[in-house]
Order: C-alpha cells, then sequence, then structure tokens
C-alpha cells in the first residue's frame, strides 16, 4: 500500500514538474522575443529588494502584511519539502530525524499559519471590502480581479489544509498509532486536537492523509498556475531585480544613427559617416522592439498598483495608469506567443501592435517624471516602454500633439522652441 502510494505521489509530482517547465518554456519564449541587449547584474540589488523587501516598507501596513505572507512562505515550504520527501520514499516526518531542531521549525510553521491567515484576510478585506482606490482602477476589472481573489482563497484553503492535517497527527500521536511517533511541536493546532479526539484511529488516519494530499496536491495545482497569474512575481522577482540597470533613471540611450545625422546638419564640413544604410525602425512598435529586460519587467509585474498611485498624470485624471501598460505589454506578448504557437513557431503578422492597446493619449500624458520607477517594489520600468512608444510616433509616424509639433517646427527654422528668427532674439534687449 505504501509502495503504491509512492508511485501515484511519483506520478503526481512528475506531472507538475512537466506542466510547470513547459510553462517556463513559454514564458522564456515570450522574453525572448524581445530584442536581446547587454544586461547590468546587481547581486546585491537583489538581495536588498527583492529577498529583503526594502522597497515596501514605504506602506507600513501592507508591508508588515506582506512580510508575514513573505517570511510564512518561506518556513511553511520547508514543511512542504518533507511532504514532498515522504510521498516519494513513504515516511512520515522525516525531518523529525533533527531532533529538536524539527521542533522549532514545526512551532514556526505553526506561528505563520495564523500569521499568514490573518495577512491573507485582511488582503481580501482591502480588495473586497474596504475597496482601496488603487485596486479600483479600470485595468483591474474582470480577471485581474478575480485573479488576485483566487490565491488569497488558494491560501487560505491550503493554510486550513496543513492545520486539519497537523492536528489529526497529534491526535493520532496521542492515540500511540504506529504509523504517529510523537514528533514536533505544534503550539496551534493543539488547541485543536481535542475536537478530534472522540474519533476513532481509522477515520482519523483517512482525515490525516486526506488533508496532507490535499494540501500537496493544491500546492502543485497553485505552483500550475502562478505562471499564468500575477502571483509570478514571486518567482520573477529575484532575476528582475538581479538585472536591474545601472543607468540613471529616465536616461533616454542616444541613437548613434540620429546623433550622426544631427552633427551632419549642425556642420556639414564634418565627414560623413561610412555606414549609410538606415536603421530599419526607431522606437517600439511592437514587442519585438523591446528590450527583453522590458519583456521581463512585465512578466513581473504583480498589479499592486503603487506605480500608478503615485502617477501624477493619473492623479490628475488622465488615461495614463503606468500599471495597464505593463499589463498590456504582458498581454500583447502572450497574444505573439499564442500567434506562433498556432503556426508552429512562425511568427505570422496578425495585424495588430502593442499601439493597439495603449493609447496615444496614455502614451502622451505622461511627465517622464520616474515617480512609478520609484515607487516599483521589484524595479519595474514602464517609462522605458512609454519612452520608446512615443519615439516611435514621432520619428516613425510624424505623430505629436500639436504643441510639440510647433515646437519641433520653430526648432527646425528658428535653432529653438520659439516664433522668433534667430535675427530678432535680442530685439526685448533693445526695448528695454
Amino acid at each position: 500500500m505504501v509502495y503504491l502510494s509512492s508511485v501515484l505521489f511519483a506520478l503526481v509530482l512528475g506531472a507538475s514538474a512537466f506542466f510547470f517547465a513547459r510553462s517556463i518554456g513559454r514564458v522564456r519564449r515570450n522574453i525572448t522575443l524581445g530584442r536581446k541587449v547587454k544586461l547590468d547584474t546587481s547581486l546585491a540589488t537583489m538581495m536588498r529588494v527583492a529577498l529583503g523587501q526594502s522597497k515596501m516598507v514605504v506602506r507600513p501596513v501592507p508591508a508588515v502584511l506582506h512580510l508575514c505572507v513573505y517570511l510564512g512562505f518561506l518556513v511553511i515550504n520547508i514543511e512542504v519539502i518533507e511532504i514532498v520527501i515522504d510521498g516519494l520514499l513513504g515516511t512520515h516526518r522525516v525531518l523529525s530525524m533533527l531532533g529538536g531542531l524539527y521542533d522549532v521549525i514545526t512551532a514556526a510553521a505553526e506561528v505563520f499559519f495564523v500569521l499568514v491567515m490573518a495577512a491573507t484576510v485582511t488582503f481580501l478585506i482591502r480588495r473586497n471590502v474596504i475597496k482601496v482606490k488603487r485596486f479600483q482602477s479600470r485595468e483591474m476589472s474582470k480577471w485581474p480581479r478575480l485573479d488576485a481573489n483566487i490565491i488569497l482563497w488558494t491560501e487560505i484553503v491550503l493554510i486550513t489544509a496543513l492545520v486539519v492535517m497537523n492536528a489529526a497527527d497529534q491526535a493520532l500521536q496521542r492515540m500511540g498509532h504506529a504509523h504517529y511517533p510523537e514528533t514536533g511541536a505544534f503550539p496551534i493546532t493543539a488547541h485543536l486536537v481535542p475536537l478530534f479526539m472522540g474519533m476513532d484511529a481509522g477515520t482519523l488516519v483517512i482525515l490525516e492523509r486526506a488533508a496532507w494530499w490535499f494540501h500537496i496536491v493544491g500546492i502543485l495545482l497553485f505552483l500550475n498556475y502562478i505562471p499564468y497569474s500575477k502571483h509570478f512575481h514571486i518567482m520573477m522577482a529575484f532575476p528582475n531585480t538581479y538585472f536591474t540597470p545601472k543607468r540613471a533613471k529616465g536616461h533616454f540611450p542616444v541613437n548613434e544613427r540620429v546623433k550622426q545625422e544631427v552633427t551632419l546638419m549642425l556642420d556639414p564640413s564634418q565627414p560623413a559617416p561610412e555606414d549609410t544604410g538606415e536603421p530599419a525602425t526607431f522606437g517600439v512598435k511592437d514587442v519585438f522592439d523591446l528590450s527583453r529586460k522590458s519583456l521581463m519587467d512585465a512578466y513581473t509585474c504583480t498589479e499592486c498598483g503603487r506605480c500608478t498611485s503615485q502617477c501624477p498624470a493619473n492623479l490628475t485624471g488622465k488615461a495614463l495608469s503606468p500599471r495597464k501598460v505593463m499589463m498590456d505589454t504582458r498581454d500583447r506578448m502572450e497574444s505573439v506567443g499564442r500567434v506562433k504557437d498556432a503556426n508552429k513557431g512562425q511568427w505570422v503578422d496578425d495585424g495588430k501592435t502593442l499601439h493597439d492597446l495603449i493609447s496615444r493619449e496614455e502614451l502622451w500624458a505622461c511627465t517622464s517624471c520616474n515617480a512609478c520607477v520609484e515607487a516599483c517594489p521589484v524595479n519595474i520600468n514602464p517609462l522605458d516602454i512609454i519612452l520608446q512608444m512615443r519615439q516611435y510616433l514621432v520619428m516613425e509616424q510624424s505623430q505629436a500633439p500639436e504643441a510639440l509639433m510647433v515646437m519641433f517646427s520653430n526648432i527646425e527654422n528658428n535653432g529653438a522652441p520659439w516664433p522668433i528668427p534667430a535675427t530678432d532674439r535680442f530685439n526685448w534687449a533693445n526695448a528695454q
């Protein structure tokens, strides 16, 4: 019976690993749709921002709640590792060999059961009862809102399964059941044991095993759900912060070809460059034109809305939402990936671009103040995408707000943003 259970568990674990690996392959394929660029790396930034949660503390209440869930995830996963080992080997609480350390681990996990449950319920209340403003934006309807609730309810259900498992286990320990030797410390679920003591041993074993299987299968299903969810940030935050650019925020890279053209216009005596070929495009038309780092940003976005809540354009009623920019970029990436899947890995133009999702009104509302970049807890940069999409509109489509077109014309004709010829520029001084 134990052997059959181990084989069944190995099959479930193997199938889960297979489908998860396939999902990760899909994500990797979608990220590599973008341009390959040289990436900076910083282990210190990753340790500080992703592991240390340094940018979360700006908002103390969510920071404490998130820290409870984050630390609970780390501690409780030790029990998950034990469950996996037990499932494969047919053992029970195999880590009990650690002796006193095992008591510390199980006791800490129990404390975090309560903390995670409290934090998760609070998050549900903030989203669905209090209705915190940043969770109610127009892009947070239908699936994004449902996704967030699925994640929170799943965490509650999985923690509940662990509580039932531990309580039933302790009841069996107290009965002296052969397969359940006394081990571990359970300061929380110990108070629930009296509820189970009226049951016979056979019923308790079924209850404990059912909770055990429910929890681990739930974990594996949740693992395969994560790559399709905003919760993917629990994995992507680490590589994304590791590859944080070291350049100054808001830095716009110089296009050498444009620089050469401007230099020649200002000083025709300069020698012409040897390469007279024209670049294929300027700016970003679709996800293929974005860097792989920007596409990684899109998959890392947890839709927390801190960027949008700090955006001055959004706060004054403009259409721009930096969170929506990242969500739209991810949606377009996924759409392109589905087209490639449908055509055996080949790209067939579907007649759409990233500009179909992100409007000109949104792009031109941006003040390029970097508030969104500063606010993001995992170093996502919506501004890079916005500026490059605007560059495409101006340099490829000659489309910009009228005020900018007038300024461009004045600079071209007068060498300044104002409609005053250079010869008349100092007339104001003569009039004094």
